[in-house]
């Protein structure tokens, strides 16, 4: 699967990681419909850290479809809300 990190370019990630970036997808949704910032905050950071980690990163030149786009670290608990409109970030 291509990912795209929103200001960071773009990563092949192995489908065999699905399972566990989709648990932090969950999370996620589940800490932005409570308003939860702070835990919001730590979840994007570790679901773009787990991308980062299990992700090889494609060439600058490269322009790859992406299946999935995250916000950048710095996006706020509502632009993240306007990009999900009720999904999750992680196609299930």
């Amino acid at each position: 699967m291509i990912v795209r990190i929103m200001g960071e370019g773009q990563v092949k990630v192995a489908d065999s990681h699905f399972t566990e970036l989709n648990k932090l997808d969950d999370e996620l949704l589940a800490e932005m419909e409570s308003g939860d910032e702070s835990g919001f905050r730590r979840t994007l950071g570790a679901l773009l850290d787990a991308v980062r980690r299990f992700g090889e990163p494609l060439p600058d030149e490269s322009l790859e479809p992406s299946e999935l786009i995250l916000p950048s670290e710095d996006a706020t608990l509502e632009e993240v809300r306007e990009m999900l409109a009720g999904d999750g970030l992680i196609p299930g």
